[in-house]
């Protein structure tokens, strides 16, 4: 039994980094705005399978947390930082008169 939880941790934190590559590969296609509904379904089996692993998890009763060290690290938007709007200097122009 000790056996089968110590794999299934394993198959859990490899889980949780395709999941965060699989991630920051949808990002990167929504930033390009290319269809990524491809990696999204995968997401989603990936999901499926690491919610089958947690209850079984939890069946054998482990409860302890799961600490993934290759978790990969956040890089920074250009979305995430803020936008200065600055304030926009309008000059007056003679219209054209008619003739």
């Amino acid at each position: 039994m000790n056996n089968r939880i110590n794999e299934i941790r394993k198959q859990i934190r490899a889980l949780r980094v395709s999941m965060l590559e699989a991630e920051a590969v949808m990002r990167e296609q929504i930033r390009r705005d290319e269809d990524c509904a491809f990696v999204a379904g995968e997401m989603l089996k990936m999901r499926a399978v690491m919610s089958r692993l947690v209850a079984e998890r939890a069946e054998l009763g482990d409860r302890e947390p799961i600490v993934v060290n290759e978790m990969l690290p956040r890089r920074r938007t250009p979305a995430s930082q803020p936008v200065i709007a600055r304030p926009v200097k309008r000059h007056l122009v003679p219209s054209r008169q008619r003739a």
